[in-house]
């Protein structure tokens, strides 16, 4: 094999390695943001982790985030709740932040 097989390869491992902790990172972090928009909805407990599963199971809907920025922002104006649209991305940025933090920091 030569050498430029041996860049190519690492490259490929190197993506899907990258690929796969940027999808851990964002069900991380949509767990998490589904936690706090069930704390701001009134649910604790099994209702709030059911509620997260939901979240996570919404970005599954389309590439990209609009579909958990949809869900969140539905589901809280639908329960009353009265959180800005740039308070709902700033969280979803912060948390995603946080997530990338802890799944990158676990391989070190």
């Amino acid at each position: 094999m030569s050498m430029f097989d041996d860049r190519k390869n690492a490259s490929e491992t190197r993506f899907a390695l990258d690929a796969a902790k940027e999808f851990k990172a964002e069900a991380r972090r949509n767990k998490a943001l589904g936690h706090w928009a069930a704390t701001l909805m009134g649910k604790s407990g099994a209702e709030a982790d059911a509620y997260a599963l939901q979240v996570i199971a919404a970005d599954m809907e389309e590439a990209g985030d609009e579909d958990v920025f949809r869900k969140l922002s539905g589901d809280l104006s639908a329960a009353g709740v009265d959180v800005s649209d740039q308070a709902i991305r700033e969280r979803m940025a912060e948390e995603l932040k946080i997530a990338r933090h802890a799944i990158y920091e676990a391989d070190d």
